[in-house]
């Protein structure tokens, strides 16, 4: 909707670092009033909704930071400049799980936290899994599990899986599953 676009007036640059960058913009909205918008740059990334032959999801546990506390998510990354965000997940879901899939297929793309955030990630299915061996970033540091449709939608709803990106498509595959049942 173009009577909606907000026109940046200019740019302050808060903060520039390895994953985002933040800026502060002064902007014309549609109605010609100015408002500020702090706005966090990313290059995007990528999740896995890892299925193996038992149908089973796989997730991995890591102790995420900002939050304080760990999290338990499908597999998930940024993406490097410039990089194929197929190419990516691949690599993600080997790095972090061990796991190579020999089908793949996009589910969807979706912006995290738009309001404030300019990150897109794109969601894959990964099926006909094969364990390789688990090469994870020296910082990272993850722990393996497997959860049936019904334990990874139970742990939802008991708030033990609180990651939007592995909420979605648990979400995702429930649908699918119930649409083909």
């Amino acid at each position: 909707m173009p009577h909606l676009k907000e026109k940046r007036n200019s740019r302050e640059t808060i903060f520039q670092g390895k994953i985002l960058n933040v800026y502060k913009d002064t902007v014309i909205l549609p109605n010609g009033n100015q408002a500020t918008r702090e706005v966090i740059e990313h290059s995007g990334a990528v999740a896995v909704l890892a299925i193996d032959d038992q149908d089973r999801i796989i997730l991995v546990k890591q102790y995420r930071y900002p939050i304080q506390k760990s999290s338990l998510e499908i597999p998930a990354g940024k993406l490097e400049d410039g990089e194929n965000p197929l190419d990516c997940a691949k690599r993600e879901l080997e790095e972090e799980t061990g796991f190579q899939a020999e089908n793949w297929s996009k589910i969807m793309s979706f912006y995290t936290s738009p309001g404030f955030a300019n990150e897109i990630m794109h969601l894959f299915l990964a099926t006909g899994l094969t364990f390789v061996g688990a090469s994870p970033d020296e910082d990272e540091l993850v722990e393996l599990y497997k959860y049936s449709l019904d334990e990874a939608f139970n742990s939802i709803l008991q708030q033990e899986i609180d990651d939007a990106k592995t909420i979605n498509a648990i979400l995702w595959h429930k649908i699918q599953v119930g649409m083909n049942s």
